[in-house]
């Protein structure tokens, strides 16, 4: 009997955790949903209580429903979506924050190499992740101790979060005056004062915003697309078996995060191109070559040829790697200081990206095995991504848009002193040490340091003094 009631509690414990395919999308649909809902009021939070405590809540709340995720699918399928869905509220709060983060801390001329790094962390993340995962779930703690070593690492890291980071350069400890010119140089007071005024109706009016919304939206979709079909396309239609198709995307993900650092280093550090043509030249690999890679994969395996659809898949991958020097980063720049709205609208085209991925693949796709129907949706995307490029090609620009000089203080956006003087009773001897708005990035980086009359007076003093006391020879 005893034995009997063990295996009863086996089977039923077995097909508990045995999900159907509808029950799976509705587990990956619900992080979808709890960060569409999620993007917008968590944006609010930034704006109005900075980075700090709004990310630092969100990482306490991924903190407690990745250990609570056992107990859920123990419990109930409802609960289990339930815990999801809070992660998903939690993950919308990445890419405000990064926003935010590279507003504030990021020096104009390294703005690409902030973009870079930190929107890698899904690339990362998969790459630590999904191997350390395997290795627990085969270990003798058991699939469990997955979840709650995650959230124990996630504890760790922002408790180092809450503790270390602070919104404001000028008041961080291990900044001194030298790293704070640096960080402010070419930034405006708006910029550097972080006011939470934001001008929403003007920015969403910018053909220049929609045009980088759009790019952001094409890449993700095709993205997500690859990296959700990919392992079934080596696998039902390039003929390929479990371990090659799993070799495959591994080596594919791997190459992504390095590609990213690389292209951002490089997108600061070359100073011999104008800044608009490395941003034109960095999108059209990202999104314009990929789209054209789309439709060589579409056409590959009709012409026989799977290892080369295995080849442009992961060049596909990898040129998107370099999309931080091109939609990403002209965005920032166009927005300034309310770069973080953009970026939170970017999530949000990432969490619509997982509707429409699955959806363009579900229109033309009957038979998983049939080349011909996944052809079309390779061309689809592809297409989508070719006229985003095209798009950006012609409004692509390192300047601040007019809705930077929108501010509370300035509702009409006037660019003159005067007016500004008119309404916040500063005169330009009150500004910052900064260049005028209006300047481009490129102009900022070949700027040299301004300095204010009392330094050049004791500059010229110092020099004076070391000529007297310099033995004549």
């Amino acid at each position: 009997m005893g034995i009997l009631t063990h295996r009863f509690r086996f089977i039923t414990l077995h097909s508990r955790f045995k999900y159907t395919p509808t029950e799976k999308n509705y587990i990956v649909w619900a992080v979808a949903a709890g960060t569409i809902l999620g993007t917008f009021p968590i944006n609010w939070a930034y704006i109005n209580f900075g980075a700090r405590y709004p990310f630092f809540i969100a990482g306490t709340l991924s903190v407690i429903s990745t250990a609570m995720i056992p107990f859920g699918a123990s419990s109930s399928f409802l609960f289990l979506l339930t815990l999801r869905f809070v992660q998903g509220l939690a993950y919308s709060a990445d890419f405000a924050a990064i926003g935010l983060v590279t507003v504030r801390w990021a020096p104009l001329a390294e703005t690409g190499l902030f973009m870079s790094v930190m929107t890698s962390f899904t690339p990362v993340s998969t790459s630590i992740t999904n191997p350390v995962s395997g290795w627990i779930c085969e270990s003798s703690l058991g699939w469990k101790w997955a979840f709650y070593g995650h959230a124990v690492m996630c504890a760790i890291v922002f408790m180092a979060w809450i503790g270390y980071y602070t919104d404001n350069p000028a008041t961080h400890k291990a900044v001194d005056s030298e790293e704070l010119k640096k960080i402010q140089k070419g930034k405006t007071r708006a910029h550097i004062e972080g006011d939470s005024f934001v001008p929403y109706k003007a920015i969403c009016k910018n053909h220049i915003i929609l045009i980088v919304w759009f790019n952001s939206f094409a890449e993700m979709t095709t993205v997500t697309l690859l990296l959700t079909y990919m392992p079934l396309y080596f696998n039902k239609v390039l003929g390929f078996d479990v371990v090659m198709t799993g070799l495959l995307a591994a080596v594919t993900s791997f190459l992504h995060a390095p590609l990213k650092w690389l292209s951002g280093y490089l997108s600061d550090s070359i100073t011999s191109i104008p800044e608009h043509v490395k941003m034109q030249v960095l999108n059209f690999i990202a999104v314009g070559f990929s789209g054209i890679c789309c439709f060589v994969i579409g056409a590959a395996k009709r012409a026989g040829e799977g290892y080369v659809a295995v080849f442009f898949f992961a060049a596909v991958y990898c040129a998107m790697a370099v999309n931080c020097g091109g939609f990403y980063k002209t965005g920032t720049l166009v927005a300034r200081q309310y770069a973080h709205f953009v970026l939170a609208t970017i999530q949000f085209m990432k969490c619509v990206a997982l509707v429409a991925a699955p959806a363009s693949w579900a229109i033309f796709v009957r038979d998983e095995s049939n080349a011909t129907e996944w052809s079309y949706v390779f061309y689809l995307n592809g297409a989508v991504l070719i006229l985003a490029n095209i798009m950006f090609v012609f409004i692509c620009t390192d300047k601040p848009a007019e809705f930077t000089y929108i501010t509370r203080d300035n509702p009409d956006g006037h660019h003159d002193v005067s007016a500004m003087e008119i309404k916040t009773g500063q005169t330009e001897r009150e500004a910052p040490d900064s260049v005028v708005q209006s300047q481009s990035i490129s102009e900022t980086k070949n700027r040299p340091e301004t300095r204010s009359p009392e330094e050049s007076r004791s500059q010229q003093e110092s020099k004076s003094q070391s000529q007297k006391s310099s033995p004549k020879t």
